[in-house]
């Protein structure tokens, strides 16, 4: 009896652990949300003209697969005889079933948003007290994705309301891939990995290379000042489970150096490619940066390990990330206003990821050179790196055995 008591605790221990819906993000997710560059100014016909755009630009086919409404979807009160959340009436005319039902005919995916908190940031009702109904909703919906903030939360207990709503969602019984997005403060990466598939680790990004963009209130973080972040974070990321230094900026305003070096150091950390931009609007370049399969299979890479900085020297970076079949990714990043000159002796120095324990040994291995953003064979590592970088820009490398 007390074996059969004790197997009996350890399998509705199981349970407990395994909340989340598992296989959802083998790879880092990637899609495109409205709030970068239209906060709560959405509707039904942005949405629909942007999952006809995903289709026909190549995005969906290069990856881009989740459609997510941010913050404003839902009227300014819930149903006051049922509870539940309610489309906005002047938006979404014909209800968010209808609009999840076009984005799943074009073969896409669909995502929404809410906020653990009483209301969302943009002032719309909250999820805090409704987890388990709204998770129901979300499912009768058919959506795939949630994003879930953290507004409104004075009070409230970081990791115990992000459990409540992972399993809400796993009690409604639709695989929903949940993205927690409570910015970092309080370390998701250290308790996450059962409960969501994606967590934030800073603010908001803003449309800046570097720097803080002060708001007030609050403030948004430059692309590099979120890179600074992430040095520590390698180890807590993996298939399944992936740390989230927030979407892309791309086409909203940068150089296009540095929304090269934004989306190349990006693919480098295995981040969520969540595109942030008008593609119904964007440029020839900003369209070719977004779809480069090169820089794509980088982020996408099975092995799911997320790079790290191994050097920071006068203003320039040098990255690596381990590939699968033994292929390693090299970046070296200029921060500078300046131009840089990146030096390396492949043969002189071994680099181990502490992660997997993995070696780039150019002693005993000759690996082929290939640029990823000019699509150049650039020789073997029998021959050291001697190039300029560009101001803000990088030199994005791909060797392999």
């Amino acid at each position: 009896m007390k074996k059969c008591f004790f197997i009996l605790c350890m399998f509705c221990s199981l349970l407990t652990f395994a909340q989340k819906f598992e296989n959802l993000a083998p790879t880092p997710p990637m899609g495109w949300n409205s709030w970068n560059t239209f906060q709560t100014n959405i509707s039904e016909k942005l949405v629909m003209e942007t999952a006809d755009m995903l289709v026909s630009s190549g995005m969906k086919a290069a990856g881009y697969t989740y459609l997510v409404l941010d913050d404003g979807w839902m009227a300014m009160e819930r149903n006051p005889k049922t509870g539940d959340l309610m489309a906005d009436p002047k938006k979404f005319p014909n209800g968010m079933k209808a609009v999840a039902d076009y984005v799943h005919a074009k073969g896409l995916k669909f995502g929404l948003y809410n906020c653990a908190g009483t209301k969302t940031c943009a002032g719309y009702p909250g999820t805090r007290g409704y987890e388990y109904q709204d998770a129901r909703l979300y499912a009768s919906f058919e959506i795939d994705y949630l994003k879930f903030d953290w507004c409104s939360a004075d009070g409230l207990n970081a990791k115990e309301s992000y459990t409540t709503m992972s399993k809400a969602l796993k009690a409604a019984g639709r695989p929903i891939l949940f993205s927690l997005c409570e910015w970092g403060n309080s370390k998701p990466w250290k308790w996450a990995t059962n409960i969501g598939q994606m967590w934030r680790t800073t603010g908001d990004i803003s449309r800046q290379f570097d720097g803080i963009e002060d708001k007030g209130t609050y403030h948004n973080t430059g692309v590099m000042k979120i890179v600074d972040l992430q040095d520590t974070l390698s180890r807590f990321a993996g298939p399944g489970h992936w740390n989230d230094p927030d979407m892309l900026q791309v086409g909203n305003g940068m150089t296009l150096s540095e929304d090269r070096t934004h989306f190349s150091i990006w693919c480098m950390m295995a981040a969520p490619l969540i595109a942030g931009n008008d593609i119904r609007k964007m440029s020839k370049e900003t369209h070719a940066l977004l779809i480069d399969k090169d820089v794509l299979a980088i982020d996408q890479d099975t092995l799911g390990v997320q790079g790290f900085k191994y050097s920071d020297k006068d203003s320039l970076q040098t990255w690596f990330k381990p590939l699968g079949n033994g292929a390693w990714a090299v970046c070296f990043l200029n921060r500078s206003a300046t131009p840089k000159q990146a030096q390396f002796n492949w043969k002189a120095t071994m680099v181990t990821d502490a992660v997997t324990k993995t070696s780039l040994n150019a002693q005993t291995v000759t690996y082929k050179i290939f640029d990823v953003w000019t699509k150049k064979n650039a020789g073997t590592t029998d021959k050291n790196i001697n190039a300029s970088v560009a101001p803000h820009d990088v030199l994005m490398l791909r060797l392999s055995r």
